[in-house]
C-alpha cells in the first residue's frame, strides 16, 4: 500500500492540500469493495453519505474555513455505537430495525473534529463475546488468517483497521473488546480510563465496566482520537472532568524513562500463557530495558478476576437485554440467553456486595500504582484462535472454563478498577498471527500509558506491515 498510512499523515496531507478528503473516502470505500467480502468487517458502508461528507471538507478548506484535527479521515463506527439515522442493531434479531436519531457523544465529537464515518463494523450479539458472529451478519474474519477471529466484542473494528479500510475505528472494552481484536488483528487498541470518553446515549451495555476508545494504525493515532473524544458531557453522568495531561505531546516527545517506573508480568501472577505469546512479550520488554526503562517484575496481589467480574457483568447485563427476552428468548443467538438469563436472578445485595469488593480490588490496584508508574503484561494469553470455536479448549495446558469468554481474563484488571490501558502489537507467531501487550496505568494517566506504547513503537515499528489479504 502507498501514500499514508495513518490518520495524523492523513490530516497533515489534507491540511496541506497534498490529497482531497475526497480521495482518502475514496480510498477507503475501493478498500472496504476490494476486501471486505472475504473478512465482513461491516455491517453497512455508508458511501453515499462518507462521499457527500468529504466534499463538505475538501468545500471548507477551498474557502479557507477551520480545518479540525481529523479533517477529511475516514473513520468506522462499531454497530453497538450509535449514529444517528444508521442501523445500531447491537448484533441482534431483537434490533435489527432499531435506528437511533442521536450520535453517542464521541462519534459526534469524531464527526465535529471533521472524520468522515464510512460505516459500521460487526460485533457479537450484545457484545456479550470475545469473538465477532451473530445470526444478522454472520461472522467476521481476521484479515492476517481468515480461518481465525478477529476477537470481538469490536471485532469488525479491528478488522477494518488491519486491512486498510480506515485508520481509526470506534469501538468499546466492557472486558476486552478494544483490547482483543488490537491483539488478534495486530494493530493498537487504547482503553480509557473508565470515566474519561462518554458513551451515551446508547444501549445500557454493562454501565459500570464498559468504555468507548479507539483501535487504530499507530499509538500517535490512538492519542489523536482518544484527544478529541475525551471530556465530561451532561449526557453521560459517569464522565468526569479530570485533566489527562497532554496526549498529543505524549506521543510526539521522547520518553523520559528516568522518571518511569516499569512492572513487567507476564501473567498477573496467576494467567495461564501460552509460550509463543510469553517470548513476544519478553522480546518487547528486553527491547524497552535495552532503550533504558529500569523494568521489575511484579504484579499486584489481587486474585483470578473472573468471578468478581461476572458478579457485576451478569445483572448489569441482565438490567440491560433482560427485557427483551419475553419476545426475543428463543430467536437469539446460541448462548446468548443463557448469559443474559444468568444475571436474572442475583439479589441486589449480591450486586452492592460484589460492587464493595471491587472497591477493595481497585484500591490494591491503586496501592500497586504508588509504587510503581506502568504495568506491562500480555494483551491475550494467546494468539487468534479459529472461527469454527466459541472458546479455546485450553490455554497452554490449562482448561479454559467454556462460560463466558474465561481466557479473557487478562484484560479483565483494567476494566474492574476503570484503568486506561493501552493494547500493541509485539510480533507475530511462527504460523504468522499476531500478538501483543497491554500497556496499564493509574486511572487518569492516559496519556503516560500512551507515551510508554509510543516508546515501544519506535522500537518495533508495525504500521508499514500488511496482510496479505490486504495486498
Amino acid at each position: 500500500m502507498t501514500g499514508p498510512r495513518d490518520a495524523w499523515e492523513m490530516a497533515a496531507a489534507v491540511r496541506s492540500g497534498e490529497l482531497l478528503a475526497e480521495e482518502l473516502t475514496e480510498a477507503a470505500l475501493t478498500r472496504i469493495a476490494e476486501v471486505d467480502g472475504k473478512l465482513n468487517a461491516f455491517t453497512v458502508v455508508l458511501a453515499d453519505q462518507a462521499r457527500a461528507t468529504a466534499r463538505r471538507a475538501d468545500e471548507v478548506r477551498r474557502t479557507g474555513g477551520p480545518v479540525p484535527p481529523l479533517h477529511g479521515v475516514p473513520v468506522s463506527v462499531k454497530d453497538h455505537i450509535w449514529l444517528a439515522d444508521v442501523p445500531a442493531t447491537n448484533g441482534s434479531r431483537a434490533l435489527e430495525h432499531f435506528v437511533p436519531a442521536v450520535d453517542a457523544v464521541p462519534v459526534a465529537r469524531l464527526k465535529a473534529a471533521g472524520a468522515v464515518v464510512v460505516g459500521k463494523t460487526n460485533n457479537p450479539e450484545f457484545c456479550y463475546r470475545g469473538y465477532t458472529d451473530n445470526d444478522l451478519f454472520g461472522v467476521t474474519r481476521n484479515p492476517w488468517s481468515p480461518d481465525r477471529t478477529p476477537g470481538g466484542s469490536s471485532g469488525g473494528a479491528g478488522a477494518s483497521v488491519a486491512y486498510g479500510a480506515a485508520p481509526i475505528a470506534l469501538g468499546t472494552d466492557g472486558g476486552g473488546s478494544i483490547r482483543i481484536p488490537a491483539a488478534f488483528c495486530g494493530v493498537v487498541g487504547h482503553k480509557p480510563t473508565f470515566g474519561l470518553v462518554p458513551k451515551m446515549p446508547g444501549f445500557l451495555g454493562w454501565p459500570t465496566l464498559s468504555v468507548d476508545g479507539p483501535l487504530t494504525r499507530t499509538v500517535r493515532d490512538a492519542a489523536l482520537a482518544l484527544s478529541v473524544m475525551a471530556g465530561p458531557s451532561p449526557h453521560d453522568a459517569m464522565t468526569w472532568p479530570v485533566d489527562v495531561g497532554d496526549l498529543l505531546g505524549a506521543v510526539t516527545a521522547p520518553v523520559d524513562w528516568s522518571s518511569l517506573r516499569v512492572a513487567v508480568s507476564e501473567d498477573l501472577g496467576w494467567a495461564a500463557v501460552e509460550p509463543s505469546v510469553r517470548a513476544a512479550f519478553r522480546a518487547a520488554v528486553d527491547r524497552l530495558a535495552t532503550d533504558g526503562a529500569q523494568v521489575v517484575e511484579a504484579a499486584p496481589a489481587t486474585p483470578y478476576p473472573v468471578e468478581l467480574w461476572n458478579a457485576i457483568a451478569l445483572p448489569e447485563g441482565y438490567a440491560s437485554e433482560g427485557p427483551l427476552l419475553a419476545e426475543w428468548g428463543d430467536r437469539l443467538a446460541a448462548g446468548t440467553r443463557e448469559i443474559v438469563e444468568s444475571g436474572r436472578d442475583v439479589p441486589a445485595g449480591d450486586y452492592v456486595a460484589a460492587q464493595e469488593r471491587r472497591r477493595e480490588y481497585t484500591a490494591t490496584w491503586a496501592r500497586f500504582f504508588s509504587e510503581y508508574d506502568v504495568l506491562l503484561a500480555p494483551s491475550m494469553p494467546l494468539p487468534a484462535f479459529g472461527t469454527n470455536v466459541e472458546s479455546p479448549s485450553a490455554i497452554d495446558g490449562v482448561p479454559v472454563d467454556p462460560f463466558f469468554d474465561d481466557w479473557c481474563a487478562l484484560a479483565l484488571p483494567a476494566n474492574l478498577a476503570g484503568l486506561p490501558s493501552c493494547a500493541v502489537p509485539t510480533g507475530f507467531t511462527p504460523e504468522g498471527l499476531p500478538v501483543g501487550m497491554q500497556v496499564i496505568g493509574p486511572r487518569w494517566a492516559d496519556a503516560r500509558v500512551l507515551s510508554v506504547a509510543v516508546a515501544h513503537e519506535r522500537l518495533s515499528p508495525w504500521a508499514h506491515r500488511w496482510p496479505a489479504i490486504a495486498g
